[in-house]
């Protein structure tokens, strides 16, 4: 295997190089002298810094005949006259069914010890473009993530795409462990984009398990990672999973999270000068969000399909400031988690009547859609008069249908709870729901 991927990669080098030289450093900028004619946006090159070391940058821009680039890394020993080496295209991969149980970092490359990785014979660009609308297939059947609460009340199709809406601290990476562990998906690609450094050994080893692992792919770039490989890492990420869709396999992609590539593209365009709009937010963020999340969803024909769930930071609780109101309009429905739910000691913290699956009544039979607004309808009920139950200014008596809401809140309280490592089947969800509200199967 390492003779292999030592021959591709000679295989792989250019017949020549063209050099340029740095002429200025501005904050996270590079401008470069003598390569304008022959670079465009989205292409790579390597700065040679003092001491021979080598430097991955990429253009962003242009600006008085330079060239700007933005480096993939820290800019020390980088000054001016420093040679710049071109290269022809941006950065591309060779995905290969190896990579099932490895962890990989924004380049492809492997960061989990465990050796090289094997080598696939197709390149894929990185940042693709998304299929055709008029070639895609159309939404497949159910698809099993294990979570009660999401199997009846949000169910999900295969190559749908949803997003999981909270504040800090409510419990979205956890529900995003529970999907990767339980779904009976054929291969899990998971991007921890701007995360936490501890929780991807914590995420792979606790929350995956070895069955997890052994059929997923995890792509990591921690917070302290430059803006540039922020953002590479959910475009490789949406790679991988378009490889093994390309296989005619049914992929389930978890993104944590979207607001983190959001916030690197806003890094990237304020170095750039664009102007921030907002809250701080430049242009170029609100074109590249569906950019890479409409690569997630059903293949063209003979193709698999990517169910996508993508976690959304909201700031400050605010489920309507721009990120998440931008990626709720371009995805398929949207899960979101309350602090309030949380605080009471419910987990999951899924907020049922807030929560929109959009395939959802078209996917159900009549008899699972008549149990599933039956328990809404409660919960909307008993929500409605909650203040006055609290207070104890309800009368038993006075309505029937808030007397039957009061009745079933304790149950559908526990039916919404779940344990972390507790699985339950969509079939079983829906059977333990019109169980508990005493329904039939003709109801």
């Amino acid at each position: 295997m390492l003779v292999e991927t030592v021959i591709h990669e000679i295989e792989r080098l250019p017949e020549y190089t063209i050099y340029g030289r740095v002429s200025a450093i501005v904050g996270l900028l590079v401008e470069v002298e003598g390569l304008e004619a022959c670079l465009s946006i989205g292409d790579h090159c390597r700065i040679i810094a003092r001491r021979g070391r080598g430097l991955h940058a990429e253009v962003i821009g242009f600006r008085g005949g330079r060239v700007l680039l933005m480096p993939f890394g820290a800019l020390d020993g980088v000054g001016l006259g420093c040679r710049v080496e071109a290269a022809t295209s941006g950065l591309v991969i060779y995905p290969h069914t190896g990579w099932l149980g490895r962890t990989i970092d924004a380049f492809g490359r492997p960061i989990d010890g465990k050796g090289p990785l094997p080598l696939g014979s197709v390149p894929y660009t990185v940042q693709a473009t998304p299929p055709s609308p008029h070639a895609r297939q159309r939404l497949g059947g159910k698809i099993d993530l294990g979570i009660r609460s999401i199997n009846a009340f949000l169910t999900c199709c295969r190559g749908q795409r949803m997003g999981i809406f909270s504040g800090s601290g409510v419990g979205k990476s956890t529900v995003l462990s529970m999907m990767a562990r339980h779904t009976e998906a054929e291969v899990s690609v998971i991007g921890l984009v701007g995360e936490r450094g501890r929780e991807a050994r914590e995420f792979i080893e606790d929350d995956l398990g070895a069955d997890g692992m052994a059929r997923s792919v995890v792509v990591v770039a921690t917070s302290d990672a430059p803006p540039l490989v922020r953002r590479q890492a959910a475009y490789t990420m949406m790679t991988v999973a378009e490889f093994f869709r390309d296989q005619s396999q049914d992929v389930l992609c978890l993104m944590d999270s979207v607001t983190r590539f959001a916030m690197a593209q806003r890094e990237i365009g304020l170095s750039v000068g664009e102007p921030p709009t907002t809250k701080g937010y430049t242009p170029s963020v609100f074109s590249e969000l569906p950019r890479l999340l409409e690569r997630a969803g059903p293949g063209v024909e003979g193709q698999g399909s990517i169910t996508g769930l993508f976690t959304v930071l909201v700031e400050g609780d605010d489920h309507n400031e721009p990120i998440a109101d931008a990626v709720r309009g371009i995805l398929d429905g949207h899960i979101v988690l309350d602090r309030a739910i949380a605080e009471r000691g419910r987990f999951p913290a899924v907020n049922i009547l807030r929560s929109v699956s959009r395939t959802m009544p078209a996917c159900n039979t009549e008899q699972e859609n008549a149990v599933i607004r039956h328990a809404r309808r409660l919960l909307a009920t008993y929500e409605d008069m909650a203040e006055l139950i609290r207070l104890g200014a309800y009368r038993k008596g006075s309505d029937a249908r808030i007397d039957e809401a009061i009745h079933h809140y304790p149950a559908l309280e526990d039916f919404l709870s779940q344990g972390k490592t507790e699985k339950t089947s969509l079939a079983e969800a829906y059977g333990e729901l019109r169980g508990l509200l005493g329904m039939t199967d003709n109801a």
